[in-house]
């Protein structure tokens, strides 16, 4: 990954290489889901406005989300790459990267929603309706319920690189790292801080859509 990764390479090389990792990614957990949900597959093997519909929120919503979220992890795994990172420990780089994908997939899906109102008239065009279905829609994403569970996993891709650097040179979190054979302390503590990830943005969500329902009460 270091030769892909690199705060020294062009930053167009750099922004290719995250495109072409996002999409590799996206595509083979994109690819499970539609061979997961009954009656998807057969659909837009139809054609029709369902798989334009399809190919249109891949476009929009899907590859976004996952580049952007991508670009910010491998960034900071190119940072942990560098001799002078910084007097911090390495395990401060995965903190920021959990923190931010917390904040972003939540962020950019509200965007790219309230953008698809106005230019597709999604949502019946209307901007409070598309915000209003962003939590329930993140809510069961981890659970892999919608397309939204899709572009959440294929981020993985450039979280456990950056996790598995960061941690297995991380001083703090050496000694627990050390206690398990190999590099599996590494891989699931890696797996752990992903996982954080993903529970921040659920639980997130579900508090968003509980104070909805107690304003709304």
């Amino acid at each position: 990954m270091d030769r892909f990764f690199s705060i020294s390479m062009p930053a167009a090389q750099f922004v290719r290489n995250v495109l072409l990792f996002s999409f590799a990614a996206l595509l083979p957990v994109l690819l499970f889901y539609v061979l997961l949900a009954p009656g998807f597959a057969p659909a837009l093997a139809a054609g029709g406005p369902a798989l334009m519909r399809f190919l249109r929120q891949v476009a929009t919503n899907g590859l976004p989300v996952v580049f952007a979220v991508n670009y910010v992890s491998f960034f900071l795994f190119a940072m942990t790459k560098q001799p002078k990172a910084g007097s911090r420990d390495t395990a401060f780089f995965v903190l920021v990267d959990v923190l931010l994908r917390a904040l972003l997939f939540p962020g950019l899906h509200a965007l790219i929603y309230v953008l698809s109102a106005d230019w597709f008239g999604s949502f019946g065009g209307n901007r409070s309706t598309a915000l209003a279905v962003v939590s329930p829609t993140l809510a069961r994403s981890a659970f892999f319920e919608n397309i939204s569970g899709v572009y959440l996993y294929a981020t993985m891709i450039s979280a456990l690189p950056l996790y598995v650097s960061a941690l297995g040179r991380s001083e703090f979190l050496g000694p627990i790292v050390r206690r398990l054979p190999m590099n599996t302390g590494v891989m699931l503590l890696a797996l752990a801080a992903f996982a954080l990830s993903v529970g921040l943005i659920t639980i997130g969500a579900q508090g968003r859509i509980s104070s909805g329902q107690v304003m709304a009460g």
